[in-house]
């Protein structure tokens, strides 16, 4: 008889209803294989080579980190609805006199424009909900959320659940408070964006190490290591994203510069550079989320004159350093080294 979990993808539910789950969950298939080249696919394998988790635990640890990440990948796909829901309704809202429930709702209102159309890519992918459509994206993340749920209920009820609410909040936190930054125009200081940028990229990071603990007898500290991991990963996607000129047209080249994003590389040209002129311009680059390359290419120069690439490589360097201080200090981890040896080289070839 053949083994059924050699047979179902280990995002289906535990209903035992294959044909259904296969219809359902479709634009959770193709967000794994979008993301497959993402450093949270080899997080665990990392980790474990510390942690030393059986099979039979590490394999389902595995299967939630996946599950966690690509919800949240598709999770931004209901607040867009949300968001395009409400600004049908601004007027109602804005003239609701409960002040708490008007507050609360303008909240919503800004936290996105619009859905981004299908030239937008991720990772070389046209996004999910351009290939499978807004409402079934939607209801595809809700459905893996509650499935994660349903596996980590089964592999440790009462700490899991809480451990996994705990970071899952850290990454809404964080995510919250770049997104009021970037709709408020708000230039963070760099201390406030670590903060922020821990929460955001390194919550999974934490997450994989807090559980794979619970199944380890493995002792060392490895947590500083996780937040330094997703501080250096934050970073290193702001100062990627506008250095590359892989992929480009309109939508996808320094697409951080068209969303208006508070990202280390502008927050240093700000809080650095507060009343130079061409500051007034990158912050009026910044509010018309232009999509013009011509533009965007123009505020990269500028960036580049204030000093802000190198600045950013030099903090990447430093947590670099940090990072592979902390892997020798837990004795070696030949994966781990391999990871940063590649992360380096792809720095080395960003335009200079």
């Amino acid at each position: 008889m053949t083994d059924m979990k050699k047979i179902v993808p280990f995002y289906y539910s535990l209903r035992g209803n294959t044909e259904e789950d296969k219809i359902l969950l479709e634009p959770v298939k193709y967000s794994l294989q979008c993301n497959d080249i993402h450093l949270y696919r080899k997080i665990t394998k990392i980790f474990n080579y510390w942690f030393k988790v059986s099979l039979d635990k590490f394999q389902p640890i595995d299967e939630i980190v996946q599950m966690a990440y690509n919800v949240m990948t598709l999770k931004y796909l209901n607040l867009t609805y949300i968001s395009l829901f409400l600004k049908a309704n601004a007027f109602r809202i804005r003239s609701a006199r409960n002040t708490k429930f008007k507050k609360f709702m303008s909240f919503f209102l800004r936290r996105f424009d619009d859905i981004q159309d299908e030239a937008i890519v991720r990772n070389g992918f046209p996004v999910t909900h351009s290939v499978y459509g807004l409402h079934n994206s939607i209801n595809a993340a809700n459905y893996l959320q509650l499935i994660t749920c349903e596996k980590l209920i089964n592999l440790h009820p009462m700490v899991i659940i809480k451990i996994f609410i705990e970071q899952m909040m850290e990454f809404y936190t964080g995510q919250g408070m770049d997104i009021y930054w970037k709709e408020n125009f708000i230039c963070p200081t760099e201390k406030d964006y670590n903060i922020v940028a821990v929460k955001k990229s390194g919550w999974l990071v934490i997450l994989v190490v807090k559980l794979m603990k619970l199944f380890s007898a493995y002792e060392e500290d490895v947590l500083s290591l996780a937040s330094t991991l997703g501080l250096y990963r934050q970073i290193y996607d702001d100062y990627s994203n506008l250095r590359y000129d892989k992929d480009i047209n309109e939508n996808s080249y320094c697409d951080d510069l068209t969303e208006g994003k508070m990202s280390f590389l502008i927050i240093h040209a700000l809080r650095n550079n507060p009343d130079d002129q061409k500051i007034i311009i990158i912050q009026d680059i910044l509010r018309q989320r232009s999509k013009n390359i011509e533009v965007k290419r123009y505020c990269v120069k500028v960036l580049e004159s204030y000093g802000s690439f190198k600045y950013a490589k030099e903090v990447l360097d430093e947590l670099e350093k940090k990072i592979r201080t902390e892997i020798d200090r837990l004795g070696g981890n030949p994966i781990f080294v391999k990871l940063m040896d590649d992360v380096k080289n792809n720095l080395l070839k960003t335009r200079i």
